[in-house]
């Protein structure tokens, strides 16, 4: 196997601081639970010369802060005709109740240099307007090809004032055609910086990150025979799980200790089985004629969402982690499948076909109320969070071509990531 250098390095120099579709279920379309949302000041990023260069980092910079607040559904930038209400901003003299008139709660205040052999120093500091409080800052050494990264950590530090996950530099891996095979790609959350991480003969299928974000499980198809592997892209590294039978459909359990997937492994018919997450002591779960699969953790590790068709059609159930107390979730209609645990522990995201469209669903585990999230003729397949909670990423045909889109658990925000091949079976890291 070719090994892959997709080494990211970003040098941190310093911190500066502290109507119902089923019966027994109530269908909800399209309803939008109340977020904060918190208005941030983004001024534009002040630059040491007015070199062309400099002045493009700064503005790519700010450029994806501003994209990155917008999509978190808790913060949102102020408005660009706001600024020219107040003067600019002297972050020597910051004078709070101007950007308090002008409605922001947080301010970011940034500068960019570039050192003589190119690479570029960056600073950002955080305030509370209210206040007028200090609340953190860092600086950055990157080169050109990582500004966008740079912003995307500048982008977590407002996410993890609030004790939310560092969403924006996470990851997507996901299966493309691309180059004439189906092979392994990795993204950034955004859709940018798609990279190939395999390159092979095989067909890869189905890729799940692992929960400290160093590892894929994913299935490898070759000569109609079928292995799963564990495979760790930033250091080249591949070590096989099992290839009896056909194995597929993983899942790591947040702890990082437990790998759940589906295999033909004892029966011809596919069932749920764990295993340590190096792939070591294979446990099997499921014991029956039906089709087992899909296997999704709960956050607390002590449950499994999975799909089975034991009562003649596709459903979701939930099983305790060792197998026992099975219980079905899903009524109505006769297809349902591809489970998904949200990281908050009170959704389960999946896919149900109505009148032969495939279309996703959110169920809300505690009130049993369900919110459709896509529309329209076409299908829309494997579902997977983001670390917050708040979005989802999948695969859908709606253009012809399967495409890899995200969109937010409310079923608002639909934005397509990929375009080149067709792309397809996205799982999102949780780091």
């Amino acid at each position: 196997m070719r090994k892959t250098n997709i080494t990211l390095t970003l040098l941190l120099l310093g911190i500066l601081s502290v109507s119902p579709l089923y019966s027994q279920q109530e269908v909800v379309m399209r309803i939008r639970e109340g977020m904060p949302i918190i208005p941030v000041a983004v001024p534009e990023v002040i630059t040491s010369t007015d070199s062309p260069e400099l002045r493009s980092a700064a503005s790519t910079i700010r450029e994806v802060i501003i994209s990155d607040l917008k999509y978190s559904r808790v913060f949102s930038p102020l408005p660009e005709d706001y600024y020219k209400w107040i003067d600019p901003l002297d972050p020597e003299n910051i004078n709070f109740k101007d950007w308090e008139s002008i409605q922001a709660k947080l301010l970011l205040s940034s500068d960019i240099s570039q050192t003589n052999d190119g690479f570029f120093l960056f600073e950002a500091k955080i305030y509370d307007v209210k206040s007028a409080r200090f609340i953190k800052g860092k600086k950055y050494q990157s080169d050109k090809s990582l500004l966008r990264l740079l912003a995307h950590r500048i982008s977590n530090e407002f996410m993890g004032i609030y004790g939310e996950p560092p969403i924006f530099t996470t990851k997507i891996v996901f299966v493309s055609n691309r180059n004439g095979n189906d092979e392994l790609y990795m993204m950034d959350y955004d859709g940018h910086n798609q990279t190939r991480l395999t390159f092979n003969k095989t067909r890869d299928y189905m890729p799940a990150w692992s929960t400290d974000g160093k590892t894929i499980a994913y299935t490898a198809y070759n000569n109609q025979k079928a292995a799963l592997y564990l495979f760790n892209p930033f250091e080249g590294t591949r070590t096989m799980v099992t290839d009896h039978g056909t194995s597929f459909g993983t899942d790591f359990s947040y702890d990082g200790k437990k790998l759940a997937f589906c295999s033909t492994e004892d029966e011809s018919n596919s069932e749920i089985y764990v295993c340590d997450s190096n792939g070591k002591n294979i446990k099997r779960l499921t014991y029956n004629r039906a089709i087992d699969t899909a296997p999704s953790w709960s956050p607390n590790n002590r449950e499994i969402a999975f799909t089975s068709d034991r009562l003649g059609s596709p459903q979701i159930y939930i099983m305790d982690a060792e197998g026992t107390n099975v219980r079905r979730r899903s009524f109505g209609g006769n297809y349902h499948d591809a489970p998904a645990w949200a990281p908050t522990g009170d959704r389960i995201v999946y896919v149900s076909r109505v009148a032969a469209v495939f279309d996703l669903y959110v169920l809300n585990l505690r009130t049993d109320r369900i919110i459709k999230l896509t529309e329209g003729y076409a299908r829309n397949e494997s579902p997977a969070w983001s670390p917050d909670g708040r979005h989802i990423v999948f695969s859908s045909n709606r253009i012809g071509s399967i495409q890899i889109y995200s969109i937010d658990y409310d079923g608002s925000h639909l934005r397509r990531l990929t375009s080149k091949g067709e792309n397809k079976l996205p799982n999102w890291s949780r780091k």
